[in-house]
Parts: C-alpha cells; structure tokens; sequence
C-alpha cells in the first residue's frame, strides 16, 4: 500500500521547503524561506486522516506514546529523498503532525559559511561546545557540519546521542557510534553515562533538557573528553547563566567555578531570510578566555557581552557584528537585521557605523502609525453610529468626548468636536458624574485650557472621593494638567 503522506512529502522536497505541517481542519502546509505557505490545491485535513498518515509511518513506541503523553518524535526516510525528524501532537482540533526535512547529505562547514571559531572548535581535544538558539534556527545543521569537518579530518571515536537521529555520518576518518533515544537508548542522559565506558574522543549530546543530563556533560568534559551540545537560549552569554540556574543555589558557585575551566566557547544562532529566497544564519560566538572565564566564576555574566566585543580578533563576534556584515555583503536587507537583532539598539549603532541606511525605520514607523489610525477610526465609527441614534446618550457622549480628546493621532483627535461633546455629556448629567467631569477635563486640556482642565478633575475628585472610588488615576491627570501637560491614550 502506497504511504499516503510520501506524495506530500516530495511536494515539500520539490518546493524546497523546510517544514510540512499537517493540522486537524487545515489544508497542508510548507515554510518555503521562512514563509507559512497554505496547499490549496490539497484537503482540508480530518483527524482521521493525519492519524491515519502517522499510522502508516510511526514506530510502535511512538504510537504508544502519542496516545499516553499526546506528543511524540521519530525519524522518517523515504530513499532517494531524504530524512524527515517528525513531531506528532494533540491539540484542541484533533491529531497533528510537523515534518522537518533533514537532507541526506551532510552540509560542510565552507558551504554553511560558518566562522572560523567553528572550525577551531572542531579541533579541540576536550571541553564542552555548545550551540544555542531557538527551535529551527539550524543548531542540528551547524552540530553536523562540525562532526563532518572532525569526521574529514581527525581519526576519532565520536558518540552521538540524538532525538532523533537526525543526519547520518558515514564513518571516514572517524569511528562513528549514533544512538537514538527510545530506540537505542532509554534518555539522554543514561546514554551519556554509558558513554564514559564507551571509550568515545568526543560526544555529541542532541539536547541538554534535564540537570542530570547537563551535569554528566560538564563531567564527561572534565574527564578529558570533547562534548557537543545544544541549548534553547537566543545569546551565547544566556547559555551560561541558562545551566547555571538548573542546579540547587547550594551546588551553582560549584557549578560556577567547573564551567569556567571545562567551557570552550557557545555559538548562537539565527537564522534570516536571505535577498532572492532562502535562507542565511547569523552567528553569535563566544570563545572562553581568561577574562570571559573569570566573570563565568565569578558570577559576573553580564559582563560577557563587552569582552566579546573587544575581543574580535580572538574569533568572537556578537549578534550585531553578524547581521551587519550579512547586510554589508548583500545577503540579507536592513529590515531583516533589524527584525533578527536581539539588541535592536546595537545593530543599529552597527549598521549606521557602517555606512547602511536606515530607511526602513522611517517606513516602519509610518505604517505603524497608520496602523494606530486605523484601530482608532475603528473604535470611532460605533460610537459615531450610536449618537446618530440616540443623541442624548451621555455614555456614548463621553466615550467618543474622551477618544477625540486623549488620541495621540494626528487626523483622529479633535479637541473642538470633543469639548462639544463632552459639554453636552456634563450638561446631561448635570455634573454629577466624576467620568463625565474627567472627560471634559481631558478634552479642556486637549484645547489648551489648562486652568479649566484641573478644575473639572478637582471637581472629578470630589465625585469619586463621595462614591468610595479610585482618585488615583484622576490625580495623575491633575498634575499632569497643573503642569501644562495634556493627556494623551498610549
């Protein structure tokens, strides 16, 4: 019988996606560079069908535990084609899956382009590596160029403990050992224990998730060995302070003190559509050295940021020096940087530093604005419709008196309309509602009758202090007001 999700899995080749998402009342779906695209050529999917898709392909185990714990992983290949790591899920519609494309042959270091510092790292003879970054941001991709460029180079015994097994190594130089959890081993980190008596040069471990795990990888690091790993935090520093708060606060000086000797360096990573479709990653690296070691010790991460950025000539590079020089080359625009950047005051210190215009603030900041246009007219127009019915509507009144009054965007607010509204309203309720005395204070303001604005909050105050209400965002605006200040809505 032909495996019925094969066909959408070549349509994902051909298209050159990265991701197929199979979702419970929702056609197919590819990121092609990036982008969500929806297969409306395709069905929308029933529950039965993606289950019947995950059926044909699931190993027995992880059928099992798609049904008791609702989520699983397992590794897919169709020959020819390529490796798939799948994610199969629960949610509140029904059965889902994601397939991610793993490609069958191994991508090397010079076609990643990856940094020199990478490369270096691959030629340590012990310490931990580690490279972090957020889901689907490549980590899995630059681990197996790294391996590859060992594999190529050094004749070693390498380990690798995944979930999946994602890229497959054919063993050159290397004695290669892959071994995957569930289906080889039981968790990472009884696998990493038995590693020790493995007699491997270097480890890879796919995922640092649990204290056990992290602690026996910062031990198998001190006995001598090379161990990679992989961490979820968006920058090289975080990851220090990331293992450092899974342990008790009694062990983390311990802790402290062990990575500094045993840490080589952490690798961040982002990954930025690139001009003309594709994709490119960014590179934050941190090599330790002694200053960078001291402040791991002394509790002093914070600090790392400025030695990276003082120590480029050791290999080290922030986010900012990444995606400045990926602008600078032409592979990726401004916006994209800009987007991507984790500091987004720094990056752009760096690009203006560097020549690169900064354009694209100024149209982003204009559709932003358009944007709060909008949502403003929006909450106008009911309001406005509302009155056309009932013009004595006090409520309607002051609702509409208080946006004109408070908007902070030019072409929506209208201190005039708001004044004559909000007059209207307190006549209506013969100044007896501290709302409607707060209004015509704000729409006095917006005027520039600042004398008239603090009385009709003072008398808003009395209002409220007899009704056991709040007084205290009526007392901000009355300073606000006494000070020359209208109020304006966020």
């Amino acid at each position: 019988m032909a495996i019925i999700v094969d066909r959408l899995l070549e349509l994902m080749v051909k298209r050159e996606a990265s991701d197929l998402h199979l979702s419970t009342g929702e056609r197919p779906i590819l990121r092609i560079h990036g982008t969500i695209t929806s297969l409306e050529d395709e069905p929308v999917l029933t529950n039965a069908a993606v289950q019947a898709m995950l059926d044909q392909i699931m190993p027995e185990h992880n059928r099992s535990q798609l049904v008791e714990e609702w989520d699983t992983d397992f590794a897919y290949k169709i020959d020819g084609l390529g490796r798939f790591r799948v994610n199969g899920f629960k949610d509140m519609n029904g059965v889902g899956a994601v397939f991610r494309l793993i490609p069958d042959k191994v991508p090397t270091i010079e076609q990643l382009n990856l940094p020199r510092s990478l490369r270096d790292f691959c030629y340590l003879s012990k310490g931990l590596v580690l490279v972090t970054g957020p889901t689907g941001s490549g980590k899995s991709t630059t681990l197996a160029a790294m391996i590859d460029h060992i594999n190529r180079n050094r004749a070693e015994h390498i380990i690798t403990i995944e979930d999946p097994v994602e890229f497959v190594h054919k063993p050159l130089k290397c004695l290669i050992n892959q071994r995957e959890i569930h289906r080889d081993t039981k968790s990472f980190a009884r696998a990493l224990r038995a590693a020790l008596r493995e007699d491997p040069d270097i480890v890879l471990v796919g995922e640092m998730r649990d204290l056990e795990t992290i602690e026996i990888a910062i031990e198998t690091a001190e006995t001598g060995h090379l161990v990679f790993g992989t961490l979820h935090t968006n920058t090289a520093a975080t990851a220090v302070d990331r293992i450092i708060d899974k342990f008790p606060s009694e062990r983390q000086n311990q802790i402290r003190s062990m990575l500094s000797d045993t840490l080589q360096g952490v690798v961040a990573q982002t990954l930025c559509r690139k001009i003309g479709g594709g994709r490119i990653a960014a590179f934050e690296v941190m090599v330790v050295n002694v200053p960078v070691a001291n402040h791991i010790r002394d509790g002093k991460v914070f600090m790392i940021p400025s030695v990276m950025q003082t120590s480029r000539a050791l290999g080290m590079q922030t986010f900012s020096d990444a995606l400045t020089k990926l602008v600078a080359a032409g592979l990726v625009t401004a916006e994209e940087a800009y987007i991507k950047a984790i500091d987004k005051e720094e990056v752009m210190v760096a690009m203006k530093n560097a020549g690169i215009s900064l354009s694209f603030l100024d149209a982003m900041e204009e559709q932003e604005a358009e944007s709060r246009r909008q949502m403003f007219l929006e909450r106008a127009q009911p309001l406005r419709q509302a009155l056309e019915a009932n013009p004595d509507d006090p409520g309607m009144l002051n609702d509409l008196a208080w946006l004109l009054a408070t908007c902070p965007v030019e072409g929506v607010a209208d201190p005039r309309e708001a004044l004559k509204l909000a007059e209207r309203a307190e006549r209506l309720t013969r100044g007896d509602n501290y709302s409607v005395l707060d209004t015509l204070g704000a729409a006095y303001a917006a005027s520039g009758n600042m004398k008239r604005a603090a009385d009709a909050v003072r008398k808003a105050i009395k209002k409220a202090e007899s009704s056991g209400m709040s007084t205290d965002p009526l007392m901000a605006r009355l300073k606000l007001y006494e000070s020359g200040k209208p109020f304006r809505e966020l």
